[in-house]
């Protein structure tokens, strides 16, 4: 498919068409080339374009909110990886990030992050290398650029990359123990009971699971989506939790 084709069929397609388009086009250009990503992902219990609004809150205040989104399949000098963003703001706080993970096993990639906390600006970068083990990163701020390398046994995760992987690998049976290395802490966590969880007057059933040390508690659904509805500790601000709005 030409680049002209696709902007004549923009006439007559919906923009949900069209978008299906421009990703068969972005697909058969990398597919043209070698590349270190997955052939094909297999399916997974989220679709493109998912998007989870929730409300940051701490001692049941909302202090913020932040959007999760998954774009699916984009290029990535080269390579074909999945994007997913996550932006939090709030009273004197922006924190965006935008993180590209391997469409295979879900470990991250690179993730670019964009924040302002009280005015403080900074511009960090990290680099993932999962076979190496390594992580490099680059931090912007005040005209002023710092690099960091860290160096583990083990591949270095991401929070929000194992919660996505959970969501598709999973077996959600209670008991089961997973060990995640961040690049600060080697964090194990255990998925228990499901548990009734009350959001806005409405009872849900979930799957629970909580970190020890104890820093991250996540709530799934129940169902065959597995959504996120809940989630404590991922936010910067101490015993903050994210609630799931919309």
């Amino acid at each position: 498919m030409t680049v002209s084709s696709v902007f004549n069929t923009k006439m007559i397609l919906s923009r949900g068409w069209l978008r299906v388009l421009l990703l068969s086009f972005l697909f058969a250009s990398i597919g043209a080339q070698p590349t270190g990503a997955a052939d094909t992902p297999v399916a997974l219990p989220f679709s493109v374009g998912e998007t989870i609004q929730y409300d940051i809150k701490r001692f049941n205040l909302k202090w913020g909110e932040t959007t999760i989104t998954f774009h699916g399949l984009v290029a990535l000098e080269g390579q074909a990886v999945f994007l997913m963003t996550v932006a939090s703001k709030g009273l004197k706080f922006f924190d965006e990030e935008q993180i590209y993970f391997d469409p295979e096993t879900f470990f991250p990639i690179r993730v670019e992050r964009d924040l302002n906390i009280f005015g403080k600006k900074e511009k960090i970068t990290e680099y993932y290398d999962a076979e190496q083990k390594t992580l490099k990163i680059i931090k912007m701020a005040k005209g002023q650029t710092i690099e960091q390398a860290i160096a583990r046994p083990h591949a270095l995760d991401n929070l929000y990359c194992f919660i996505f992987r959970y969501r598709r690998t999973g077996k959600f049976e209670a008991g089961e123990r997973i060990m995640i290395h961040l690049p600060t802490r080697d964090v194990q966590l255990e998925l228990g009971d499901v548990q009734i969880l009350r959001l806005g007057g409405r009872k849900i059933p979930t799957y629970f699971m909580r970190s020890d040390p104890p820093q991250y508690r996540v709530w799934f659904a129940a169902d065959n989506r597995r959504m996120p509805v809940r989630i404590d500790g991922a936010v910067g601000v101490t015993k903050a939790a994210m609630i799931i709005k919309k």
